[in-house]
């Protein structure tokens, strides 16, 4: 329910705190006191338009909070905790709405899309009035009311699982019978494809793995001539090592003749000797490993070569053969086993429309019943309303061979306000007043199976007055039995029903100059309730009388006047 409603320099409203109790809640005041400014300013905190027009005259931004108490597994809750918003506590909507025209939205004080913060709302409050055409005039709204009435959430949530099983079956067995035939036109090309991608054989990575080693026997090959001229100089014919060596001879030979010469030479001599035989045992080992097959390079490249032809020749990358040639084998698996395929596809969509079906009639025929039920409900509320000659219909149109999620058929509230007049939807057939009236005869049925737990009607007993105005305060009072009500009411009736009574009016803002206006909004309890009353009843001059009458009134209601 409603807790506080808190506005802050909206059109003519400067500050405003407001709390409520459950029960029956009434706004009363003269033509113009600005009770539209205060449910404008509730709408926008449930996500309604925004407008800069609704910030108040010299004013940056305005600003519209609601307090809710609510119980933990109501919707709204979820709806928050689905947008990570910490839900213990009291919920509270809170909109700013900027002069130029922009709005920002909170939940808990964490900022949320308007969008979300509307469909919080949704959950949490409904607003009713004379031209209220939001759950009146959508049959898709309908026939989820129906479908609340009677309790067929369970099985309306089924068909509609039904339908969505029956949709994928008939997809998958359009999407195969696509690709069967598409692959029996390509049967010819598909086989000859796989079967040269096939006797390839290509390899994932292979391309890259014979690039490198065509690319090493191509650099093995420069190298290996360098390699050879440089084992020949120092090791060949042309080495310098056997001369070296004579030397050396002929040197030790000496030796012992003046040995202080001759020693480091010998040990140079020896030195350069290994170190050239060394040199001459690497660059052997070098030749050895730069030798290769010019066959094996052949075969490389002329590998290397008909991968790339084969990746030209079908548009891919060398690496996309491997999957290509699965997908076409995939394919022509496809078509060898069709019949099968198809037969299983078929069968499956078959189940799944015969659980459809059954699910729907099912549903269809339970609607039925409660349409009936509906209506005698309704039919009941009606006369004390002035609507004793009208009749309230709701209209099933069954298409057995609809398949959507809301199964077999269309669901609309329609009317009929007099005998032998034609019937028609409620929002076309109905005038505002009467729209009002058959709307909360609807509600006060529809209570018992699970409401918005805040009902807000906007001046519904417009244009009626005695004993209509009293049978509307007393389903107000009924209906307020079971959820939060708050109304704007012009019927001293109504609001002398109410729990809780608020006077709306103008007044010049105090200590200021320029004497702007502002709304106010003051709780009336007891004797200045009963003035108010009496005011609606009698005018501007209230009368002895009209006291008198408006203790009656609050008396009748079982309130103290």
């Amino acid at each position: 329910m409603l807790v506080q409603l808190s506005i802050r320099d909206i059109v003519l409203i400067d500050r405003l705190d407001l709390t409520f109790r459950d029960g029956l809640s009434v706004l009363t005041g003269e033509t113009g006191a600005g009770k539209s400014i205060l449910l404008d300013g509730f709408a926008l905190a449930l996500g309604g338009r925004g407008d800069g027009g609704l910030v108040r005259h010299g004013e940056a931004q305005g600003q519209v909070s609601a307090v809710f108490d609510l119980p933990h597994e109501h919707a709204a809750r979820k709806l928050a905790q689905a947008q990570e918003i910490d839900t213990d506590g009291d919920l509270i909507l809170r909109r700013v709405q900027y002069a130029d025209g922009r709005t920002r939205a909170f939940v808990n004080d964490q900022p949320v899309s308007v969008q979300i913060l509307r469909m919080i709302g949704a959950t949490i409050v409904e607003i009713h009035g004379q031209h209220d055409d939001r759950a009146l005039t959508d049959p898709a709204q309908h026939r989820m009311i129906l479908d609340g009435f009677g309790g067929f959430e369970m099985q309306a949530d089924a068909v509609a699982a039904a339908s969505e099983t029956l949709k994928r079956a008939r997809q998958a067995l359009q999407a195969q019978r696509m690709r069967v035939e598409a692959a029996r036109k390509e049967a010819d090309f598909l086989r000859h494809a796989v079967a040269e991608l096939g006797k390839l054989a290509p390899k994932p990575g292979e391309e890259e793995a014979l690039a490198s080693a065509r690319q090493g026997m191509m650099q093995a090959e420069k190298v290996a001539r360098d390699l050879i001229d440089a084992h020949e100089a120092v090791a060949g014919q042309g080495s310098p090592i056997p001369a070296l060596s004579a030397v050396l001879r002929r040197l030790e030979r000496r030796a012992g003749q003046a040995p202080e010469l001759i020693d480091p030479s010998l040990a140079a001599l020896n030195t350069a000797i290994v170190a050239l035989e060394e040199a001459g045992e690497t660059l052997s080992a070098g030749m050895r490993a730069a030798e290769y097959d010019p066959r094996e390079q052949e075969r490389v490249e002329e590998r290397l070569f008909a991968l790339r032809g084969a990746a030209r020749k079908y548009d891919v990358p060398v690496d996309g053969l491997v999957p290509l040639a699965q997908s076409m084998t995939d394919d022509l698996a496809a078509l060898d086993e069709s019949e099968t395929s198809l037969g299983r596809l078929e069968d499956e969509l078959k189940q799944a429309e015969a659980a459809f079906v059954s699910l729907a009639t099912k549903l269809s025929l339970a609607r039925q019943k409660a349409a009936a039920k509906l209506d005698a409900a309704v039919k009941a509320e009606l006369p004390p309303l002035k609507l004793e000659r009208a009749r309230f219909i709701t209209k099933i149109d069954s298409d057995g061979t609809a398949r959507g999620p809301e199964g077999f058929d269309r669901v609309e509230f329609w009317v009929e306000t007099n005998p032998g007049t034609r019937p028609g939807p409620m929002m076309k057939v109905a005038s505002g007043g009467e729209l009002s009236r058959f709307m909360l005869a609807l509600k006060v049925v529809l209570a018992e199976r699970g409401s918005a737990p805040t009902l807000v009607f906007d001046e519904i007993d417009t244009g009626v007055g005695g004993a209509v105005a009293d049978a509307i305060g007393e389903r107000l009072a009924r209906l307020a039995g079971k959820v939060q009500v708050i109304s704007v009411t012009h019927a001293p009736q109504v609001a002398a029903k109410a729990a809780q009574h608020f006077l709306i009016a103008k007044s010049a803002l105090a200590g200021d100059a320029a004497s702007r206006t502002v709304t106010r909004v003051t709780a009336l309890e007891d004797q200045a309730r009963r003035e108010e009353i009496a005011r609606m009843l009698a005018g501007a001059s209230i009368t002895e009388e009209a006291r008198a009458a408006a203790g009656r009134l609050l008396e009748a209601a079982g309130l103290r006047g």
